[in-house]
């Protein structure tokens, strides 16, 4: 007895000194957060405080009428059944900038379904503008509640400048309920972007190339069909980063994508032999066979029909019917040797972007449109049952820089938050990752030579940026 007295006047300072340390890390924690996190921090003090009554009352506990072993076991031969005991599922809570993430468990009769029935009365009791429930894991569940709409806050993206770890994973931005939003490039043979002026296009651009510029791993071309020279438009400072550009001109464009062609064709021709694989994405981009990534904005400028009898009329026609068969020709082949088509334009509707060409590409993200057809040729007819996520609603100048896409195992559409790239950024990026540039085609010459093959002549002289 008197050694557990003994151990009792140490236990008591000892408590003493946790209990001070948490709250110094916990008062540490609050005064470095921003603004933002620690209204998010007082909210998950209530939460957690307030949970056991708000379960009940929105019908998230089990009633278990079955005695525990203890009760069993020191129960009286003529005493009255021990009450029933109500369980409440046990949670964690972590504050964030936009609210709380919750992460609960599931009982019996109280699983995903009980928990996204009750999404809007928890809402209401955490004083959020919108709550998500999704499955966590077996007997789990995650539930997100944002107290400020992220769609609305502007962020920003300051590129580091080092290579990506993943060059399959393209960091698009959060979504409506701040949960980062990520697409996978692996097997990917072409995106489509669309939008009316103004609407983010160009940000969303600048922070693809900036991500993926500090990797060898990753060769970019462009062709921008709102200008003449790259100096006069958006690239003029990440057309260092480009071993190919071009402007308006519709001969060069054409020749840039004939060079691609044969780029795609040489790669189909030798990529057993190279890779010892059919595929590249099972072996990933590398510095001497890179994913080898086209940019074409205004993507309209040289597919367009032209209509007229008068010889320069027949050439210009002649040359975008070449180019739209062209670029067909590598969205449609050039998947499984490392080619990556970006189209860009302010519509995607059959007359900017061939059906047969924007209907290939997996991947479509639609910035803010005016009508709903423009809506649909961007994202596909099925947005016309999502009216709420439509990027007709996004007109408003709050949510210059969301897009809406479809993603892979959610239903329906899901709006995203883009961050802002400067463009003081994008030049520093481009100019400090210029020395990694380099022509595929002469990497694949290297290539084929170190490996015994001859290399055939380059398709065409290089383009002038």
């Amino acid at each position: 007895m008197e050694a557990v007295t003994g151990y009792a006047s140490y236990a008591l300072p000892i408590a003493t000194t946790l209990v001070g340390v948490w709250l110094l890390v916990t008062v540490v924690r609050y005064v470095r957060a921003d603004k933002g996190t620690r209204v998010s921090m007082r909210q998950a003090v209530r939460v957690r405080w307030g949970w056991v009554r708000l379960a009940r009352m929105a019908g998230l506990t089990v009633t278990d009428k079955t005695p525990t072993l203890l009760a069993q076991i020191t129960a009286q031969k003529d005493s009255p059944p021990p009450a029933p005991r109500v369980l409440t599922p046990k949670i964690k809570v972590k504050p964030d900038q936009f609210g709380v993430i919750v992460r609960a468990r599931t009982l019996p009769q109280v699983g995903l379904e009980e928990y996204q029935k009750s999404a809007r009365f928890l809402a209401d009791a955490w004083r959020c503008t919108r709550v998500s429930v999704l499955p966590d894991g077996p007997g789990r569940v995650v539930i997100r509640g944002v107290r400020s709409d992220p769609l609305t806050t502007p962020t920003e993206h300051r590129p580091t400048g080092r290579p990506l770890a993943d060059l399959t994973r393209w960091e698009l931005g959060v979504d409506e309920y701040a949960a980062q939003v990520c697409v996978s490039l692996a097997n990917v043979p072409g995106v489509t972007v669309a939008g009316v002026p103004g609407a983010g296009k160009t940000s969303g651009v600048n922070k693809f190339v900036c991500d993926f510029a500090p990797s060898a791993a990753v060769q970019l071309a462009g062709a921008d069909g709102k200008v003449s020279r790259a100096s006069e438009g958006d690239y003029a400072d990440l057309v260092k980063r480009m071993f190919a550009f071009c402007g308006d001109d519709l001969d060069e464009a054409n020749a840039l994508f004939k060079r691609l062609v044969e780029l795609r064709k040489r790669r189909s021709a030798t990529i057993r032999d190279v890779l010892g694989v059919k595929n590249m994405w099972h072996v990933g981009p590398s510095p001497e066979w890179p994913l080898t990534v086209l940019i074409i904005d205004e993507a309209h400028t040289y597919f367009r029909e032209y209509k007229g009898s008068d010889p320069t009329t027949k050439r210009l026609g002649a040359l975008t019917a070449e180019n739209a068969r062209l670029v067909e020709d590598l969205v449609k082949k050039g998947r499984s040797v490392g080619i990556l088509v970006i189209l860009i334009s302010q519509k995607t509707t059959g007359d900017a972007i061939p059906t047969f060409i924007r209907d290939v590409c997996p991947i479509g993200l639609s910035f803010a449109q005016k009508t709903v057809e423009a809506a649909v040729a961007a994202l596909g007819e099925d947005i016309r049952n999502w009216p709420d996520a439509s990027p007709v609603t996004l007109q408003d100048p709050a949510y210059v820089g969301v897009a809406v896409m479809a993603m892979q195992g959610r239903p329906g559409y899901t709006r995203i938050r883009t961050p802002y790239v400067s463009d003081a950024d994008a030049a520093r990026v481009a100019e400090n990752t210029s020395h990694l540039t380099a022509d595929p085609d002469l990497l694949l010459d290297a290539l084929l030579r170190t490996t015994g093959r001859t290399a055939t002549p380059l398709p065409s002289p290089s383009l002038t940026k």
